[in-house]
């Protein structure tokens, strides 16, 4: 294999994948911007809010950890956020696993951070970049860090804006997260057919609601979408 095919590790990397990076900007943005805002209504401190998202750092758990979010934590309510933000993410380690090949002989601290910083869009760009022959494993690592401090910033903006807002539901700022959830399924939409376990995972988490206290509901609702898909595939 010639070194351009190998996967090796550069600055210029870095800096073409945080170029790359900038289509996903204005997504990021307001997605971030949403959570720092429900954050603050929620009444989580400035600290607590940024430490999601620079730990946590993963959109819909973070959105779905704010729903579950206690004043007082309990060991089953810590167990609860845990395994709801596990079955939430559990998509990323197929997206992980997708980049073993062009990951495998990177330094283990390297290969860390990259599946720390993981996410959707930086996937894609990798992947894109890959597949058109890339092998610069820094695109990767620059794409993931400018996304990351893009997070935080916007999620600082949001946390401030939705702070100086003392009455959030006459503004609306109350269906921040809500209305969040529609407009990201719209994109989702591929036909009625590929809909059904939407529609199975929302039935039988407003039955497990309805008969199970607490937030069972969501990981029964996220289980039955999963296994719907799987017997229509």
């Amino acid at each position: 294999m010639s070194p351009a095919l190998r996967p090796h590790f550069s600055t210029a990397g870095l800096r073409h994948g945080a170029r790359a990076a900038l289509p996903a900007f204005p997504g990021f943005i307001m997605f971030a911007v949403a959570f720092g805002t429900a954050a603050a209504q929620k009444g989580l401190s400035l600290g607590e809010t940024l430490g999601l998202s620079a730990f946590v750092y993963a959109g819909a758990s973070q959105m779905v950890g704010l729903e579950i979010w206690q004043q007082v934590w309990t060991p089953s309510t810590i167990l609860t956020i845990m395994t709801v933000t596990a079955v939430v993410n559990a998509r990323m380690i197929l997206l992980g696993a997708t980049l073993q090949p062009w990951l495998k002989d990177e330094p283990l601290a390297r290969t860390a951070l990259n599946l720390f910083l993981l996410t959707e869009a930086g996937w894609l760009v990798g992947t894109r970049y890959h597949s058109e022959g890339g092998r610069d494993v820094g695109v990767l690592l620059g794409c993931g860090i400018i996304l990351w401090l893009v997070w935080l910033v916007a999620t600082l903006t949001g946390f401030f804006a939705g702070a100086l807002v003392p009455e959030p539901r006459r503004f609306g700022l109350d269906l921040v997260m809500p209305i969040f959830f529609g407009v990201m399924l719209v994109p989702l939409w591929k036909g009625a057919k590929l809909a059904l376990p939407w529609l199975v995972a929302g039935l039988v988490s407003l039955v497990v609601h309805a008969l199970v206290p607490g937030y069972v509901f969501i990981i029964a609702g996220a289980l039955a979408g999963v296994a719907a898909g799987m017997l229509i595939e």
